[in-house]
């Protein structure tokens, strides 16, 4: 039996070697990266903020953390997890099939695009295109698909291996407005193509050592670069759906139970292997374990989900009034299950999750109020009387929108640790 690490095992790794790890990685000597290993390691303690209730018959007082909302914090991901849930449910076409897709980067071209974050970008474009063309090559006839596109720069080991996994429509639009979809596509057809549209996209904006490696790889991969798409569609609808596409957004780089031993210096953790499907158990230094984690972090403001197509935000609203006349006539799927996490604040999640009520005072069971927020840098911010202030002094309604919009302080949601 595997002995438990400790749940803070994953901080713990980043406190004592962090700062040797910045010294000997100029790449990692940023405001942007200290600013998130720092807001990570400093989740749900009370130190940095918290919300108070207090039990207004006996006066027992509760603190309530805030949390930093990464999907780098492990204690954070179960509620990023849940939050990207609802956002991709509500953003489905009802009425219509999915399909996963998923497109690989061939090993020798992942280098590139760590070096570079604009060859991320140019990927993510690529992908949807790649899928329109194929399917409008396939269909024999110019087809609008919709795209949720997820990029994923994790392999199963921790080490670099950017790849998209996309919600694709299984099928789209003709020319004449009409809605057509598909079944089965050649997978010979799928892989030339994405070879066709990766070496393209690299031979296009790529360097000069890139353009060199593009002209080789041509006669080197013959029978075209990995990919994949589901035969069947993925879960039709609804809370499936999105959870289905949501571990793939938001999946820490690794979790608590996959971290085996951690001594001062050493990490011990375990994968599966993709081919084999084996269980790999590795050890590595700290200093190593760190760098295989933190270079997952996406440059500051980089989308990691984006919509394309029948899904892009400027037409979406438009699609989705449109394809519910069109889809009239289409078979629909087995489930329309609408989901949407309700209650998603503190309270609620810890009632779902363990059957309390949190706010239940634990010495007369009198529901406790709220009574403030405090905040490490501000001071008192709110009171019970709804009333804002910062340093004891009262702010105006213009200076309580900025502070809120400046520190984005909201409360933690729930002190899960990632399994």
């Amino acid at each position: 039996m595997e002995a438990k690490v400790e749940k803070n095992v994953f901080k713990q790794i980043f406190r004592d070697h962090w700062e040797e790890f910045q010294e000997n990685k100029p790449r990692y000597q940023t405001e942007y990266y200290s600013k998130t290993i720092k807001k990570m390691l400093g989740c749900g303690d009370i130190a940095n903020g918290h919300i108070i209730y207090r039990c207004l018959s006996c006066g027992e007082e509760k603190k309530v953390p805030f949390s930093c909302k990464s999907s780098f914090c492990l204690t954070c991901a179960k509620v990023y997890t849940d939050n990207w849930v609802e956002y991709v449910g509500e953003a489905l076409f009802e009425g219509v099939r999915y399909r996963h897709v998923v497109l690989t980067v061939p090993e020798e071209y992942r280098r590139y695009f760590y070096n570079d974050p604009r060859l991320l970008d140019e990927l993510m474009r690529t992908g949807h295109t790649f899928y329109k063309d194929l399917v409008s090559d396939w269909l024999k006839e110019p087809i609008e698909v919709g795209s949720i596109v997820v990029l994923q720069t994790a392999g199963r080991s921790g080490k670099y291996n950017p790849h998209l996994h996309i919600l694709e429509t299984s099928g789209g639009l003709t020319s004449k407005g009409k809605w057509k979809g598909f079944g089965y596509i050649d997978y010979k057809l799928l892989h030339n193509k994405w070879q066709y549209y990766l070496l393209g996209m690299l031979e296009r904006i790529g360097t000069s050592e890139i353009k060199a490696r593009v002209d080789k790889s041509w006669k080197r991969y013959k029978k075209g670069f990995v990919a994949y798409i589901e035969k069947g569609d993925v879960p039709a609808g609804g809370k499936g759906l999105a959870r289905y596409l949501a571990k793939y957004v938001v999946s820490p780089p690794i979790s608590i139970r996959r971290i085996l031993s951690y001594d001062g210096e050493k990490v011990r953790y375990w994968y599966k292997e993709h081919k084999t499907g084996q269980r790999v158990e590795e050890e590595i230094t700290a200093l190593e374990f760190i760098g295989r984690m933190v270079q997952h972090i996406l440059p500051k403001g980089f989308q990691r989900i984006r919509h394309y197509g029948l899904h892009a935000t400027c037409k979406a609203s438009k699609m989705r009034e449109q394809l519910k006349e069109i889809l009239e006539v289409v078979e629909q799927p087995d489930s329309q299950e609408t989901y949407k996490i309700e209650g998603c604040g503190y309270r609620n999640r810890i009632k779902k999750s363990f059957g309390v009520d949190p706010l239940s005072c634990p010495k007369c069971q009198e529901e406790m109020e709220f009574e403030g927020i405090w905040h490490s840098d501000y001071g008192w911010i709110v009171n019970r009387f709804d009333e804002f202030f910062v340093n004891d002094i009262q702010l105006s309604k213009k200076e309580e929108e900025n502070v809120w919009r400046e520190e984005s302080m909201v409360p933690v949601q729930m002190c899960f640790v990632w399994e």
